[in-house]
């Protein structure tokens, strides 16, 4: 495939990205470029106390967003969410992603991080994130997941994901995708793939015993002990490289869909809370888990297109290493932690739940984009013969 056509499948120019931006109302695209530029304001704090025309316009639409999607019962949610409600959400996952990754380092300009720890979007940050988190619980029976037996229900639940029946997205990924889906797979997934396990990094603060050494042994091992060429990300560069497609970080954010989003926010919130230290391992739980069969079906897709060994090497990576990290999560920190807090290990079940969830959602989001993309790749080798 041509490099033109390549770069066009994930981009910000491609028809998919631009459809987004123009089902975004105006009121939401603007208020999120003018709160890009905010971040970037000297003395933020001050600015925000005086309430300019800027800080007025993202606050309205912050508001109306909110106001509009939260509450809404889990059942409209499930039959009749529509672009109104799914513009909102994005505009507010990508809100908080724009405030979360300042929590990472991007060996960008050192001025992007005067705001770091102000106090204005850390209460931006928490507005949103309660009534979003309110409404994700919503989805799930939390009074029945605390009288479960943690460990009886960590293990069922372990042993169903790591060989779970395949899904509709997960045989569509296997056997239809084509060349251009798969960019777009690539194009999406490399939002978190090139900045890979950095919020487990934030957990490992501490004082040291059996469950924070073995935590760390999986960062270290997603960080390639050390060494560039076997970090993770690197095989995922590797990948993007092979496909032509650009590996700069976020080249590709105005393709995430808001459900990815979610789910690295959601990252985001749990790892930076201790509190929610126990709901994190479970969230990590289910990862480490259940993402073998997911990259196996992605690995298959590349072997179908004939595709270089470099163009699927971070898939079969994972699918080697995650079966291990996937036990050592189970039995040498979930298992040990539930025994640790009796009385709170339930949350390690509701984080393993809600990752699921979560996950699941996501999933479905980036086959509905890659079925989009190939669409459009269709329509427009259609148009291009009539006009021939």
């Amino acid at each position: 495939m041509p490099s033109n056509e390549a770069e066009d499948i994930g981009c910000g120019r491609s028809t998919y990205a631009a459809m987004v931006k123009s089902r975004l109302p105006a009121e939401y695209a603007d208020a999120e470029e003018n709160f890009a530029e905010l971040l970037k304001a000297k003395f933020l704090d001050d600015y925000v106390r005086h309430q300019p025309p800027r800080v007025r316009l993202i606050e309205s639409a912050v508001e109306k967003a909110l106001s509009s999607i939260y509450p809404i019962p889990v059942e409209a949610f499930k039959s009749q969410s529509g672009q109104a409600e799914d513009c909102a959400r994005l505009f507010l996952q990508r809100v908080l992603y724009r405030i979360n990754r300042l929590k990472l380092f991007w060996f960008d300009d050192l001025n992007n991080y005067d705001n770091e720890h102000s106090a204005y979007l850390h209460e931006l940050r928490d507005r949103i994130e309660q009534a979003w988190q309110a409404w994700e619980l919503s989805f799930l029976d939390v009074a029945a997941v605390r009288r479960e037996d943690v460990r009886a229900a960590l293990l069922r639940r372990a042993d169903y994901d790591v060989s779970p029946p395949p899904s509709p997205s997960g045989l569509y990924f296997r056997d239809h995708v084509g060349q251009i889906g798969y960019r777009r797979l690539l194009a999406i997934a490399s939002l978190d793939g090139l900045v890979e396990a950095s919020q487990l990094s934030r957990t490992l603060g501490g004082v040291s015993n059996d469950i924070h050494s073995m935590l760390t042994r999986v960062l270290v091992e997603e960080y390639g002990g050390g060494k560039l060429n076997r970090k993770h990300s690197t095989f995922f560069t590797a990948m993007l490289n092979e496909l032509e497609m650009r590996t700069d970080p976020e080249a590709y954010f105005d393709v995430v869909p808001w459900e990815v989003l979610a789910g690295i926010n959601h990252s985001f919130l749990l790892s930076e809370r201790k509190r929610f230290y126990l709901r994190y391992v479970g969230g990590l739980l289910y990862t480490e888990i259940s993402v073998p069969a997911a990259f196996d079906n992605y690995r298959a897709a590349a072997e179908r297109l004939v595709l270089p060994k470099a163009a699927r090497g971070y898939w079969e990576l994972h699918i080697r290493e995650d079966k291990r990290h996937g036990q050592w999560m189970l039995h040498d920190i979930a298992l040990p932690l539930a025994t640790r807090y009796p009385a709170e290990a339930w949350e390690i079940t509701l984080g393993y739940d809600q990752q699921k969830l979560i996950s699941e959602r996501s999933g479905a989001s980036v086959a509905r984009s890659v079925r989009a993309a190939e669409i459009e790749a269709a329509d427009q080798r259609t148009v291009r013969q009539s006009a021939a």
